[in-house]
């Protein structure tokens, strides 16, 4: 099977999530497909997978992934990019919000007679949480400890100064 052959399913399993044709996605996977997704302690086989998939489409409808780099390298196929879509749905337990979102990633899906046999995915997922509102972003607390560190810094040199002085 030729690179080009490779990359061609990989898109088009891409392609199929975008459109939540999980039964189409299905048919690309191997019978022995395992993937391996951050915060799931186990690898998910071809019917977890699909209920996380389901579970991730509902609570974005309108996910379309972007790509910046597709690599193949002997049976693996490697995608660089980003997903965005509108928070719709229940996200494992955290209720829509409506906002927007666009999340990094590196995918790596290995095939196997034609078929994706196993995939690893990273994704920016604490950027998304941010995003969601669900993850404070850091910065104003930064700030707010220079302020009290400031403060208290001042009040030790008016102190030292009152020590010193009497």
């Amino acid at each position: 099977m030729s690179d080009e052959e490779k990359k061609a399913i990989v898109l088009q399993y891409y392609e199929e999530f975008d459109n939540g044709n999980f039964d189409k996605i299905q048919d690309m996977l191997a019978p022995n497909f395992v993937a391996h997704i951050p915060g799931k302690s186990e690898p998910l086989n071809r019917e977890t997978f699909k209920e996380f998939g389901l579970m991730f489409r509902s609570a974005f409808p309108d996910l379309r992934h972007s790509f910046e780099d597709i690599i193949v390298d002997e049976d693996k196929v490697v995608t660089r990019g980003s997903f965005a879509g509108t928070h719709q749905g229940k996200l494992q337990g955290f209720p829509a919000t409506n906002k927007r979102v666009t999340v990094s990633f590196i995918h790596v899906d290995r095939i196997e007679n034609g078929k994706i046999a196993a995939h690893w995915g990273e994704a920016d997922l604490m950027g998304m949480l941010r995003q969601l509102g669900a993850v404070p972003v850091p910065m104003p607390l930064v700030w707010q400890g220079l302020k009290i560190g400031a403060i208290v810094f001042t009040i030790l040199c008016i102190i030292g100064f009152l020590i010193y002085r009497y």
